[in-house]
């Protein structure tokens, strides 16, 4: 019970839905509990239900209204508490901005801003003024969660005596693990990759200049896996997370004019903006991408064979020649480190990899660096690297002596989820609680 408690008060921060309103404004719902000044309704439980069935793929539980409606109270808690303290304020520039990234992911997951409006019936002005104190809420009561868990701390007796509170049998298998790092560079299109892609985007732009949809063409023809199905369509998008390239002819074109064939390391884009709103965008675009037969990998092959000479014959940092010259910025900043992307964990299941990543490790001992050689990318993007294998640890029964870091990880998390489950229920005791109806509807 503690952990889930746990879990269900970091994903608040994630999941916390709207109220439900008519689209006259009258709410169509009823109040379940009232904590001090602030009360809750019906729907924010089961809003709050409904993400945490969807996030963690389960079917609905007896009791979890009950669990839902109480963590929901804690939040208020813990914002009441966190609100009192003079030392813990939020900036109100630092919550428009927080604020405005929530309705982004919101109009992103419901399909644009316009499909976020029409759910709710209301303008996205109007969806930010409802929102906007529940969601200082939800920070408030983040932060002064964050300041009791950066005081928690373990030992290593702590630690030990948790795992030894484990049966022998029921230890788990730890399966192979890498740690790696490497140096991306991208293979360049030829000229003829240039040319194709230049002349099918040539014929869709006279087609839309001629009358044709946009939206239709970008259906039937962009490469764009992200927007092609729905015409590609951004909607409410911060302009600064396109790359630079498009960023700066979605800022600078006229509203409703087609823009004239651009590049990006993706391919040769058209655009058209529909709205611009300061640093937020509507627009549509077709990506029409680079046939990858017709790419030139002389020159990245190239390269990386003397990136990796300087380390092998003359020293050189592997890091620093990573942050250097490394295409892929994700991993160039970490000293080409790569990481799970799911859990941040720098130790990477061997089983999880991509096969032209397996093909390169399982050729490497620990400290060899491979020759230049094809990768996919997370982001779905070809590219070639060199690969650097920092560690390699076999498939084996979980142990103090090989994964006390790992084990050290989950002996934390159990201990913060039963000082927060105690400290919450302190804080509880001061502040005004009323439920009025725990049973689900």
């Amino acid at each position: 019970m503690r952990l889930r408690t746990l879990i269900l008060l970091l994903l608040l921060i994630a999941a916390a839905p709207l109220r439900a309103t008519a689209q006259d404004g009258k709410v169509v719902d009823e109040i379940v509990a009232l904590v001090d000044d602030d009360i809750l309704l019906r729907s924010d439980v089961n809003g709050l239900i409904f993400n945490i069935l969807r996030q963690r793929n389960i079917p609905y539980q007896q009791g979890m209204f009950r669990e839902a409606l109480d963590n929901l109270i804690n939040q208020k808690v813990l914002a009441a508490h966190a609100r009192r303290d003079t030392n813990l304020t939020i900036a109100d520039d630092e919550a428009d901005k927080l604020l405005d990234d929530r309705l982004d992911q919101m109009s992103a997951q419901a399909g644009g801003q316009a499909a976020l409006e029409d759910a709710y019936g209301k303008s996205m002005l109007e969806i930010k003024r409802d929102l906007r104190d529940d969601f200082l809420d939800q920070m408030y009561a983040e932060r002064l969660q964050q300041q009791k868990l950066a005081k928690i701390r373990i030992t290593p007796d702590e630690v030990r005596d948790w795992f030894s509170s484990i049966p022998s049998d029921s230890l788990p298998e730890v399966p192979a693990t890498v740690r790696m790092a490497h140096i991306v560079k991208f293979a360049s299109p030829t000229d003829d990759a240039r040319a194709d892609a230049r002349y099918i985007l040539t014929q869709i732009r006279d087609s839309i200049l001629a009358g044709g949809s946009f939206e239709e063409l970008a259906k039937a023809f962009s490469n764009d896996p992200g927007s092609a199905s729905n015409g590609g369509r951004y909607a409410g998008t911060r302009i600064s997370v396109f790359v630079p390239e498009f960023a700066a002819v979605a800022s600078r074109i006229p509203i409703g004019e087609v823009s004239e064939i651009f590049e990006t390391e993706y391919g040769l884009h058209i655009l058209k903006v529909t709205d611009r709103r300061g640093d937020v965008v509507d627009l549509n675009q077709i990506l029409i991408a680079f046939d990858r037969d017709k790419f030139d990998a002389t020159e990245a092959i190239r390269e990386l064979t003397q990136l990796r000479d300087s380390v092998v014959n003359n020293g050189a940092s592997f890091a620093r020649l990573a942050r250097d010259n490394s295409a892929e910025e994700s991993t160039a900043a970490d000293g080409g480190r790569v990481s799970d992307p799911r859990s941040g964990e720098r130790n990477i299941v061997v089983d999880g990899l991509g096969p032209l990543w397996r093909s390169t490790i399982l050729q490497l001992d620990t400290g060899e660096i491979s020759e230049p050689a094809e990768v996919r990318l997370l982001d779905g993007r070809a590219a070639y690297h060199i690969v650097l294998l920092q560690a390699r640890t076999p498939a084996h029964t979980v142990s103090l002596d090989t994964d006390y870091e790992l084990i050290s990880n989950y002996a934390l998390r159990e201990k913060q989820a039963r000082v927060l489950d105690e400290w919450i229920n302190e804080l509880r005791k001061d502040v005004f609680i009323e439920i009025r109806d725990a049973s689900p509807s």
